[in-house]
């Protein structure tokens, strides 16, 4: 059942929520339990920064180079991800269905000074509402969602024409479980036991489909690979474990 405080979806797996709720604090304590996310952190700003700017013609070099670029970021927990895009000048609103994730994120924005938006609702009571975006992202989110498909396809909805739209996740293969389940969670012990369930995780491909019927034009895919000896993340043409996907919505007549 949904909390009475906790907006209703379709898509939304209540263990996980309340998996992430827990974290609390540790949302933003590069050495907890998040530390693989604050590592892999600058790879996808870098990515979603440099697709923005190429396909909307603006300077990554510039100190605001997504000023005035209105951002969703879907499933936004803690707000590690929203707070560097508000840095570099963009509009964000970061969504997530966890009352206590958006309260840690919303504390964290006051006390750096930046205007981010935070609410605890999801992209169906936004869809709903008719809101779109310049630029929707859904990073790190399908493969905790119960239909992908459905969550998708409300995410692609919220793509103002011409606007983009970001996902990342976990490929389907016997890489990704030996070293996102079995490497990260049972024995490096990056993430909790239980935060994956490999049979969740989508090819690029199956991504890629979900996001067509969505109206979205895939016009680049990267992986994401890690560097054991020097401890980073960086972009690669490996899509077996991690891979990211940038779209856009074209107008077409109806």
């Amino acid at each position: 059942m949904t909390s009475p405080d906790r907006p209703a979806s379709a898509s939304l797996d209540a263990a996980d929520i309340s998996r992430f709720e827990a974290l609390g604090e540790d949302w933003w304590n590069p050495k907890g339990p998040m530390q693989a996310l604050h590592k892999f952190n600058p790879v996808r700003i870098a990515y979603i920064r440099d697709q923005i700017c190429a396909q909307m013609g603006r300077d990554w070099r510039q100190p605001l180079p997504l000023e005035g670029i209105r951002i969703l970021d879907i499933g936004c927990g803690g707000g590690v991800l929203s707070e560097p895009l508000a840095r570099l000048g963009a509009d964000v609103t970061g969504i997530d269905p966890a009352p206590g994730n958006v309260d840690i994120a919303a504390r964290h924005a006051a006390k750096s000074a930046l205007p981010v938006t935070y609410l605890a609702t999801t992209a169906e009571d936004l869809a709903a509402a008719m809101q779109s975006y310049d630029v929707v992202l859904a990073m790190e989110v399908v493969e905790h969602v119960r239909n992908p498909a459905a969550f998708i396809k409300t995410a692609c909805a919220l793509v103002a024409p011409d606007g983009l739209f970001f996902a990342a996740t976990l490929n389907r293969t016997l890489k990704s479980f030996a070293l996102a389940i079995i490497g990260a969670e049972y024995v490096l012990r990056w993430v909790a036991r239980g935060t994956h369930q490999w049979e969740k995780f989508l090819t690029p491909r199956e991504l890629e489909r979900m996001i067509a019927r969505g109206g979205i034009d895939i016009f680049d895919e990267a992986g994401v690979s890690f560097n054991p000896l020097r401890d980073v993340w960086t972009l690669s043409k490996d899509t077996s474990v991690n891979y990211m996907l940038a779209g856009k919505k074209l107008a077409r007549d109806v």
